[in-house]
Order: structure tokens, then sequence, then C-alpha cells
């Protein structure tokens, strides 16, 4: 009773409104124009346990049969499929560059998931990288990132933003800095759009005070390429990367949401989450969501006691 579903305008990917209650869903964040993302994983051996699958069986005798098992995700996976969910609403097209990094005998190389989507993840996979590497370099997996930006340039990208996890010490630091300023001085040209890294490391084998030293490098003309934070497990990845990529994307002014009368709902002093959810008066036929100037306005069904839906 009382539950109104409407079809949603962009920049809404869903909409529920339930005795006042609003719960609109962004498809994109409307503050981050021309976004494309992508994430790295490290492919390097040390995180060889992460990326195994562990097997479930019924009872004793399954096991010792070895029949009826059951594959559990392993550690990597769930954490990837929240990241790519939640980062696809600020990508400019929702499809995000998926590639593992350190790969191969000289940790080098990189191995390319795909571009993926940021609906149906829990159908992706992440069973690591072909060949894990032995060391682990950083400026390769920056340089595949900026190689794929470029590209998308021509197709609307108008910022980029990468997330780069490890569970290591980064072994190129000399050549990740002397490729940083040259990135920098292409951001200053106007040649690259602006771009942020973001650089996570996992577990108790990271060397914070290198990642500190990356990321505190000041460019002239553009401040922090890089920010960075340490989870000490791997579950605590995805949500990690969703506050510093919300805190590196943070737009001056927030955003608002008016009814149509014009009466400030809720405010929105620095970030907008990805799920919006107010209270709007009785009666009102639509509301409004304002940032940087741009307004998005949404309207409101009509009340149908008898619909259904109950998504």
């Amino acid at each position: 009773m009382g539950h109104k579903s409407e079809r949603p305008v962009e920049p809404f990917s869903d909409l529920h409104v339930e005795h006042g209650h609003v719960r609109a869903t962004l498809l994109h964040d409307p503050t981050v124009e021309g976004l494309d993302m992508a994430i790295y994983m490290d492919g390097s051996a040390s995180m060889s346990g992460d990326y195994a699958y562990k097997k479930k069986y019924n009872n004793l005798i399954d096991w010792f049969f070895g029949r009826n098992e059951v594959q559990l995700p392993n550690n990597v996976e769930p954490q990837v499929q929240w990241m790519l969910e939640y980062l696809a609403t600020k990508d400019r097209n929702g499809l995000l560059r998926v590639a593992y990094w350190a790969c191969g005998p000289h940790g080098k190389d990189i191995e390319l998931v795909g571009e993926l989507k940021g609906v149906d993840v829990q159908s992706y996979k992440f069973p690591g990288p072909t060949f894990q590497g032995k060391s682990t370099n950083l400026a390769p997996a920056l340089k595949d990132y900026i190689v794929y930006l470029r590209k998308q340039m021509h197709l609307g990208a108008r910022r980029g933003c990468a997330v780069f996890v490890t569970d290591g010490e980064i072994h190129d630091e000399d050549d990740v800095r002397r490729y940083c300023n040259e990135i920098a001085k292409e951001i200053n040209k106007g040649t690259l759009p602006k771009i942020n890294f973001i650089l996570v490391g996992v577990g108790q084998g990271v060397n914070e005070e290198q990642m500190e030293e990356i990321c505190h490098v000041e460019y002239p003309g553009i401040g922090h390429l890089w920010c960075h934070r340490i989870a000490e497990e791997i579950n605590e990845v995805a949500e990690l990367v969703a506050v510093l990529v919300d805190e590196s994307m943070t737009v001056a002014g927030g955003g608002k949401i008016t009814d149509d009368k014009g009466k400030v709902l809720k405010l929105y002093e620095s970030r907008l989450p990805a799920v919006l959810e107010f209270q709007i008066p009785e009666g009102a036929k639509s509301f409004t969501l304002e940032i940087n100037g741009q307004k998005f306005t949404q309207p409101i069904p009509e009340d149908d006691d008898d619909d259904d839906d109950h998504h």
C-alpha cells in the first residue's frame, strides 16, 4: 500500500516512493562528467592465496570421494564485484577497464580482464592472472591506463581515475615518479585530462612509507595525483576504494534536492552518494536535484494503492 514507482529520468536509474519516502538511485554521478575509470588488481605471486578458490562439501563422505563439491568465491572476487557495481555509477558509460598488473616473469606485464559493466557483476569471475609476477612494477600499469585513456578521450572521456590494489612493495618507484612527472606536464598542457590515481595497500607486506612518498608528491599546477590508504584485510578493500574515489571526486558545493515549490528537502554539503533518500511533502508532483548549476527534475508518480510492484 502507498508504494509508487515511476520511470526514472537521467541521471537516475531507479526510483521508489513509499509513504512520502523517496529512494532514488543514480545511474551515474552528475558531478563527475565524462569520467573514465579503471581497476588494476595486483597479479604478483604474493596474492595467489587471495585468488585461490575454496571448495565446500556437504559431508565427509562427499569430501572423501570428491563429489558434490561447491566452489566458493575467492577473497578477491566479491571485492572487485562490489567495486565494479559502485564505481560504474561514476563512470561515463558504466564500463570499467579491469586488469591484473605486476604479471609475468618480470612483474611488468598487464593481463586485461576486459571492459566490464557495473550490472550483473555476480556473473564475473576473478581467478587471478594466468602468469603471476615475480615482482611488483607499477609504471607499466600506469602506462596501460594512459594509453586506454587517450583512446577514450576521442569518445568523450574528460576525466580519468584509476584504482591500483597491491599487497607488496613497489619495485619501480623511480620509474613511477618519472612517469608521473610526464603525466603532470601533459595535464598542464591540456593533452591529458585531470586524473586521479588511487593506491590501496592490503595486509602486512605493504611498505606504507613508500606509498606515502609516492602519494604526497605535489605537481605544479595540479597538486596531488595520488591518494592512498591501507586495508588490513582484502575484504576491506572495496569500501576503502569507494571512500577514496568519493573524496577524490568531490565537487565543491555539493548538491541539493528541492520539491516542486522550491523548498529544500535535502542538502549534500560535499559529495553525492549513489543512493539518495529523503522525505517529500504530500501532494508534491516532482523533485529537482540541483548540482553545479545543473538541474534534473524527476516527476513523482500518481499514488496507486493497487500497485503490486515490490522491487
